[in-house]
């Protein structure tokens, strides 16, 4: 009878791990339009998920660059809603012999400088003379 109880111990451990789900899990705090990289996440295996959250696959991810939506916690599941395709935004200037290139997009620009909001919502002021 103890050697029963024990098989069956056994196999329901197997059987449990066989219904598992592997999912994506921020490591650490993932910052508002950061971009998500696969040293940030570990994979957990889970027995359910929310209906709402579709996860976000390892393949996914090493096909396509992708940046948070919203800021995520620590230990929390990444879902397709939380994330989103990143597309590069730059603004290059040319002062003659030297570019620069930098991210983000031009909000304003006279004759002085241009004014560029960065992917963090900052905006920077660069003078037209090569001043910052």
């Amino acid at each position: 009878m103890i050697l029963k109880s024990k098989v069956l111990f056994l196999i329901f451990l197997f059987v449990h791990n066989l219904f598992a789900i592997d999912v994506l899990v921020s490591k650490n705090n993932i910052a508002y339009k950061d971009i998500i990289k696969l040293s940030n996440l570990k994979i957990v295996k889970v027995e359910k998920l929310q209906k709402t959250c579709k996860a976000l696959k390892i393949n996914d991810l090493k096909k396509r660059k992708y940046i948070s939506k919203h800021y995520i916690n620590k230990k929390s599941i990444i879902c397709l809603k939380d994330i989103k395709i990143y597309k590069k935004d730059s603004v290059i200037f040319n002062f003659g012999t030297i570019e620069i290139e930098k991210d983000g997009i031009i909000v304003y620009e006279n004759d002085n400088y241009i004014t560029i909001k960065k992917r963090n919502g900052k905006l920077e002021k660069i003078y037209k003379n090569g001043i910052k």
